[in-house]
């Protein structure tokens, strides 16, 4: 069994962050060791919510804790979401730097969450500035939307061809694998979603229904990052990967526009998660 340490945001109600990745990766055989970023009663979409960023310091006690009971080396991956403040952004660094020295195979799987201005979704400052400079020297896989590539590039990406140059700039620069999770405007086709993954030897794209929603649900993208890491754990090639990773987020998403929610229907899509059915085909360009 494969470990996964998953530092992120965390809700009590509904679904994101660690609560939207944990349960995908558990169902997928994963073990995981989960840390909250933030604990809040709600994520912050609804416009109020109570709770707190977690104290600095407290992800290196835990790292230390772990430590010293020799449990590092069995940590295989470490996928990092939501980041409250630039501290914890140093916390992470110091922890992948750690694991890597008692597992130097260890993945570090990161999801550069910075989310869209245009959702109201800021991170804290210095944040974003740990995404374009720092994380690009320490992660393995790099998760971005199509806002948080053209971030992480300093690319204005009006179309399909651009994204696939902006993904495999990051490449070039070192990261290994680039999951774009989302299209958006510059899909081939505006009525799918879509997503790539590029890598030195190819470029994958896939696509999948797109569900129209009142208020689009959150924590999809967790939700991808999650499954993806849990398929590439699990020994799926890169293709495979995607398209597991595809047919899970297409049966979560197919069941929650079917109930009409606001919060993905994980609990629904348990027995799809653990056994997906493979509807869709990822083609190499």
């Amino acid at each position: 069994m494969k470990n996964v340490l998953s530092v992120q945001s965390s809700v009590v109600y509904g679904y994101a962050g660690n609560k939207a990745a944990v349960l995908p990766m558990q169902l997928s055989g994963i073990d995981v060791w989960p840390f909250y970023t933030v604990q809040f009663s709600n994520h912050t979409q609804y416009g109020m919510w109570q709770g707190m960023a977690m104290p600095h310091g407290e992800l290196s006690a835990i790292i230390s804790g772990l430590d010293d009971l020799q449990k590092l080396a069995q940590c295989d991956a470490v996928l990092s979401g939501y980041l409250g403040d630039k501290r914890h952004c140093e916390e992470v660094k110091l922890a992948v730097t750690t694991i890597r020295q008692r597992n130097p195979q260890a993945l570090y799987f990161c999801d550069p969450v910075m989310g869209d201005p245009q959702k109201g979704c800021i991170v804290a400052q210095g944040v974003e500035s740990f995404f374009v400079d720092d994380a690009i020297q320490l992660a393995d896989v790099r998760g971005p939307n199509l806002y948080e590539l053209g971030v992480l590039t300093g690319r204005q990406l009006r179309s399909f061809d651009e994204v696939v140059e902006a993904a495999q700039q990051l490449v070039a620069w070192g990261v290994k694998k680039v999951l774009v999770k989302h299209l958006g405007d510059c899909s081939r086709d505006k009525q799918a979603f879509e997503m790539l993954l590029v890598t030195a030897e190819q470029t994958l794209h896939i696509a999948r229904p797109l569900y129209t929603f009142a208020k689009m649900p959150v924590g999809v993208g967790d939700l991808i990052c999650s499954v993806m890491l849990a398929s590439l754990l699990n020994g799926y090639e890169d293709k495979q990967a995607l398209e597991r990773t595809t047919s899970v987020d297409d049966a979560v998403m197919r069941l929650t526009k079917e109930h009409d929610s606001y919060e993905l229907r994980l609990i629904d899509a348990r027995h799809q998660i653990m056994e997906p059915q493979i509807r869709y085909q990822a083609t190499v360009l």
